[in-house]
């Protein structure tokens, strides 16, 4: 269990920032991409399957090892979702890397595992299944629930035990996400030990890992380390990973918090893209570029191409005619231009100089 917290965020954050990390492999931090899932499902437009197709497949080249690919959830409820099975039949899997998916109901089962079931590997290849991993979700907020899932939280647990234990009968990783863990947009402040009760539920489930979500983005290092004392007294920290959006600018420092805690995955979307699209004002997802620089400096891996991962937010950000919402990306971007501009100038000033010699 961690320590009680008794100093400021700013003492918080000046320990983490000069406490030098070991070499082992627990200075690895995996980082688990959600945007082409999390993050698309809040734009205001329908994404066309080929963008999101393309937007995974570029993830995959960057060294990422978990990319959230989709939901099968009701198109009706979240449009951005439509074609996941499309999605999943196109993209171009890379050896060593996950695609999960998010199924919020035994409907939304049902129908992967059909479309799983319809097109298998083909016999006797090394070829893997189009996703072997499901994501559920629940709240650690009664109104939060309601809102989102018209029940309240022990009616959500309860629905989710066949959804879990007809994955795990079909051979499928389940993973487990715990919204509104700091604040909910409708009651405020969520009492730690909610947060602690759900993940301890999921936990139970037989859930791998458990997903903590900062779903409004109100949290700070003092409140993230309290609900992550609460939550660590019942589930091992090495089945937590930090689900942190960036709405009051404190993304960055509240995963890196939870690092430094014992947590070991991080969940981040490129270029910041998404939000939650039932929780009124939530902005996106803390920035993977952000993230992977974040860590990079702090002495801990990740396995990921930074600056291939900023072109692709450049990429991402441009098909949906949106800002980038990644301060690192953006600077990397700038940086790259500015580069381009100077060889430019150079390579016309020598081609000057020849011309003026002939």
């Amino acid at each position: 269990m961690l320590r009680p917290v008794a100093r400021s965020w700013k003492q918080n954050i000046r320990q983490f920032s000069f406490r030098p990390i070991s070499s082992t492999s627990r200075s690895h931090v995996k980082i688990v991409e959600v945007g082409p899932r999390d993050g698309l499902q809040n734009e205001k437009s329908i994404i066309p399957t080929e963008v999101k197709v393309e937007l995974i497949d570029k993830l995959g080249t960057t060294g990422l090892k978990v990319i959230e690919s989709g939901s099968f959830v009701s198109p009706k409820w979240v449009p951005q979702m439509a074609g996941t099975a499309d999605v999943l039949l196109q993209i171009k899997r890379n050896p060593g890397v996950r695609y999960p998916v998010l199924v919020p109901n035994v409907k939304g089962l049902d129908t992967l595992v059909d479309l799983l079931e319809r097109h298998p590997p083909p016999a006797g290849s090394s070829e893997p299944p189009l996703t072997d991993e499901i994501a559920v979700f629940i709240a650690a907020s009664e109104s939060f629930s309601k809102a989102n899932l018209n029940c309240s939280i022990g009616e959500s647990i309860d629905r989710l035990v066949p959804v879990v234990r007809l994955a795990r009968f079909k051979g499928l990783r389940v993973r487990g996400y715990v919204s509104t863990v700091i604040t909910c947009p409708y009651e405020g402040p969520i009492a730690p030990e909610k947060v602690r009760d759900v993940a301890k539920a999921l936990h139970q489930l037989g859930c791998y890992e458990i997903s903590l979500g900062d779903t409004v983005g109100t949290g700070t290092p003092i409140t993230v380390e309290n609900m992550l004392n609460a939550v660590t007294s019942v589930v091992p920290v090495e089945k937590l990973a930090a689900h942190m959006h960036d709405t009051y600018g404190m993304g960055v420092v509240n995963s890196l918090i939870a690092v430094k805690s014992g947590i070991r995955t991080v969940d981040s979307s490129v270029a910041g893209l998404g939000g939650c699209p039932y929780s009124p004002g939530a902005t996106g997802n803390v920035a993977t570029e952000d993230i992977v620089h974040a860590l990079h400096g702090a002495g801990y891996t990740t396995g990921v191409d930074l600056e291939g991962l900023a072109e692709i937010g450049g990429w991402i950000s441009s098909q949906l005619g949106r800002p980038n919402s990644s301060r690192v990306g953006q600077a990397l971007l700038a940086k790259k231009t500015r580069e381009a501009a100077a060889k430019a100038k150079e390579a016309q000033a020598g081609e000057e100089t020849i011309q003026a010699r002939l």
